[in-house]
């Protein structure tokens, strides 16, 4: 087997059909139409309009744009677009995809995450009303403690660090002994 074709399989064998269908389902219900019939999941982002759309359903007006034709490139722009408009709604730089992911279907499971990231980023969106995708991020729960309360940790030997209560080796004879013979 060819090298490329194992890191084909290797990418492949990431890919989860249910996740896909997840992402699916929630783009259609937040847009209000379902996919064309016949077509897969990954031709139908691979112009990047639903993509654009979606984001405008979620943030008005945050992709001004949409090119519904002009060639690769116009929808690989529709794709950057689609990538710059989330970042500015709050998905983490790290959790976004390539364009080559998508438009070549290099890593298609890449894209399905970063769908579920933009579902996560609506989470922190108090206007948006649902339907979420994903799990519910957590929240910071920041603590204020008193000099007295700092202070009065700082004499406690944490159990993180390991404690040598009742660990002796008191008792352990390992063969025979050794014997020191003074002045000899």
């Amino acid at each position: 087997m060819s090298l490329q074709r194992a890191v084909l399989a290797k990418i492949a064998g990431k890919r989860n059909p249910e996740m896909d269908k997840e992402a699916q389902e929630w783009i259609e219900s937040i847009l209000g139409e379902k996919f064309p019939a016949g077509q897969q999941y990954d031709d139908v982002l691979k112009d990047g309009q639903v993509l654009c759309n979606l984001m405008n359903k979620l943030a008005p007006n945050s992709v001004a744009k949409v090119n519904s034709s002009g060639g690769q490139f116009k929808f690989m722009e529709n794709i950057n677009n689609f990538q710059k408009a989330m970042k500015e709604y709050g998905v983490p730089d790290i959790d976004v995809f390539q364009t080559v992911d998508l438009y070549e279907k290099k890593d298609i499971a890449n894209v399905t995450n970063t769908i579920f990231a933009l579902g996560r980023a609506c989470y922190k969106h108090a206007d948006f009303k649902g339907p979420f995708l994903g799990p519910k991020p957590a929240d910071e729960c920041k603590r204020d403690f008193s000099e007295e309360q700092l202070k009065a940790g700082q004499t406690i030997v944490g159990l993180q660090a390991g404690s040598n209560k009742g660990a002796t080796q008191a008792g352990q004879n390992i063969g025979a002994g050794r014997k020191i013979l003074l002045g000899k």
